[in-house]
């Protein structure tokens, strides 16, 4: 019975949360969302398939924005800062279109010697074991392409797909032998779906500013087709409808929270 009394007159004594407690809590919450939304992660959408399979268009993904930034005497204890790795998937704006972002693996780094023979990239005379990479027109070795997969091929008939004319003139002043070489403050990268990825083949070396950081997790994935900035506002908000009507049917809910490699 004394324990039932001691019981009861422990619940009347715990202060009850008040409204302003409950809000200034609910404040300290927000800060932190908003302070890791606008200095730390950022979120991006995937709208084209050159990093298929690592990446489906559809994939929402959450961005790590300060990794690959200069630390800061504030931050940096608290966030991991290092610099960009050969293999790392990174999210950058684009050197060629102003405005456009892209999402691609980096291949080689400062002072790499890279080139491709029949689709295989060599670095520093070594060719590399890519399991993430996909070929989509077949395997056989018929399909390569002169350029593309051999590159850097410098032949005025092979040259003449590359639609980037400032890639095409000083593309000759970064080959040694059969390499081109990444020069500093710089990055050499290209898409998973190698077979379809708009890269450094074409429009040239990723400058280092360009980069705006590594995608940490998918966290939501949608069934969709390719978009982008250049559809309309009518046809963004049909999409938008689109993903509501059929959020869970078409959501691939077993690439939710997958962390990206």
């Amino acid at each position: 019975m004394a324990t039932k009394e001691k019981k009861e007159v422990t619940q009347e004594q715990k202060p009850k949360e008040t409204t302003v407690e409950f809000l200034a809590s609910l404040a300290v919450v927000l800060i932190n969302v908003f302070f890791i939304l606008t200095f730390v992660a950022q979120t991006f959408a995937i709208p084209s398939g050159s990093m298929e399979q690592t990446l489906l268009v559809g994939d929402h993904l959450v961005v790590n924005r300060e990794q690959f930034a200069p630390p800061t005497r504030w931050l940096g204890p608290v966030l991991p800062y290092r610099e960009l790795r050969r293999g790392d998937i990174a999210v950058f704006m684009s050197p060629e279109q102003p405005g456009l972002i892209l999402v691609k693996r980096i291949i080689g780094i400062p002072g790499d010697r890279i080139h491709l023979r029949d689709g295989a990239v060599y670095r520093n005379g070594e060719k590399l074991h890519e399991p993430y990479v996909q070929h989509t027109r077949g395997n056989d070795g018929s399909y390569f392409a002169g350029y593309r997969d051999n590159f850097p091929a410098l032949t005025p008939s092979l040259m003449a797909g590359v639609r980037n004319l400032g890639w095409r003139q000083t593309m000759a002043l970064h080959v040694e032998g059969e390499d081109i070489v990444v020069p500093s403050d710089s990055y050499f990268a290209m898409g998973d779906n190698r077979d379809n990825s708009y890269d450094s083949r074409y429009w040239g070396f990723l400058p280092k500013e360009n980069v705006m950081g590594r995608p940490l997790f998918i966290y939501w994935s949608f069934e969709t087709g390719e978009y982008g900035p250049e559809m309309s506002g009518m046809e963004q908000l049909g999409m938008a409808v689109h993903m509501i009507i059929h959020f869970f049917d078409e959501t691939r809910w077993g690439r939710t929270l997958r962390r990206v490699r």
